[in-house]
């Protein structure tokens, strides 16, 4: 896994429950990538960015991801991200033509309530980078396309190609 960098920004896929205020918040401390990491007896390079949900992102957000990535040695990058604004990073990634295989993927319910989304659709993501050619694409529900191709139906909580 090693050939494939996983840059973390937050998103439901990171969101825990705070006992305190009732609240579901973005985690910082990479849990859901460290819970997989031990189920798969596997490690991988990630680092955590940003740690927003998209909705909350900025267009600076959207720079500091774009030169992250930039400046990363690894020509594979898997981003988790926010599913609601996913499509907005996944513009400005390619309008910047870093010639990368670039995969967007996340989670609609939280590891911490059922790890099941958010581990198939990372899963996923690493699969299609490994094998994918350069460009930027959106890996999640079982759907895979380049990103101006697949969209969130918010009106019917799911993701659909284009």
């Amino acid at each position: 896994m090693k050939d494939v960098f996983i840059v973390n920004t937050g998103g439901t896929f990171n969101k825990i429950y705070n006992k305190i205020t009732g609240a579901l918040e973005v985690d910082s401390n990479n849990l859901a990538l460290k819970m997989i990491e031990k189920a798969w007896f596997a490690s991988f390079p990630y680092d955590n960015i940003i740690n927003k949900d998209s909705l909350e992102f900025t267009n600076k957000d959207r720079e500091l991801l774009v030169e992250y990535v930039q400046a990363l040695p690894q020509k594979k990058v898997v981003i988790i991200h926010g599913t609601d604004t996913i499509d907005l990073s996944a513009k400005e990634l390619e309008k910047t033509n870093l010639k990368k295989t670039i995969v967007l993927t996340g989670a609609m319910i939280p590891f911490s309530i059922s790890p099941i989304e958010a581990t198939a659709n990372l899963a996923f993501a690493l699969g299609f980078a490994k094998n994918a050619n350069e460009g930027v694409y959106i890996a999640i529900d079982g759907l895979v396309a380049p990103f101006d191709k697949i969209r969130k139906n918010k009106k019917e909580g799911k993701f659909e190609l284009i």
